[in-house]
């Protein structure tokens, strides 16, 4: 006898927040906090999406602006913009956006294949779509957000950056 185990599975917490107008969940269990902006230190030529890197409690963590990333137009950082740390592989990462919603819990068996939207749309960052209270959310990849060379790039740049901020 095989039982269907996605009848059985626990919902999946997302924290939810809004970018560009849309709604996006992030696994909460990657999320280490969740902070105002603050004004972070360029990295020499790094992409247009990683604004640079902030001093978290000691550990120097990149940030990146998530309408960018995307390929949106850029806002203005303000009051109610916010920074979520997230971990992947045992490394911290800042990502911007518009604003933080809520916490919700998301069906495993809700959640449905992102749709191949050609050219238009970069869907390598989402893992699905799932709908809840009525909206859909798009729920993120984290792991995908952050690629190797961005991570290259910030290794090669960061000795720049501790010598910059020693000297300042």
């Amino acid at each position: 006898m095989h039982e269907n185990t996605a009848d059985t599975a626990p919902a999946v917490q997302q924290l939810t927040f809004s970018l560009a107008g849309e709604e996006y969940g992030v696994d909460i269990l990657s999320v280490r906090e969740i902070r105002g902006w603050t004004r972070v230190t360029r990295i020499p030529q790094a992409p247009e999406h990683l604004l640079g890197v902030l001093n978290l409690r000691g550990a120097i963590v990149p940030v990146m602006d998530l309408r960018l990333r995307f390929g949106l137009e850029r806002e203005d950082y303000g009051d109610a913009t916010v920074m979520i740390v997230v971990a992947v592989a045992d490394r911290l990462f800042g990502i911007v956006v518009d604003s933080v919603s809520d916490v919700v819990d998301i069906d495993p068996a809700a959640i449905k294949p992102v749709p191949d939207m050609g050219a238009i749309v970069d869907t390598r960052y989402l893992k699905g779509l799932a709908t809840h209270v009525e909206r859909m959310v798009m729920l993120l990849d984290v792991e995908k957000l952050m690629r190797p060379e961005d991570v290259d790039a910030l290794g090669t740049a960061l000795p720049e950056v501790r010598n910059v901020e020693v000297s300042a």
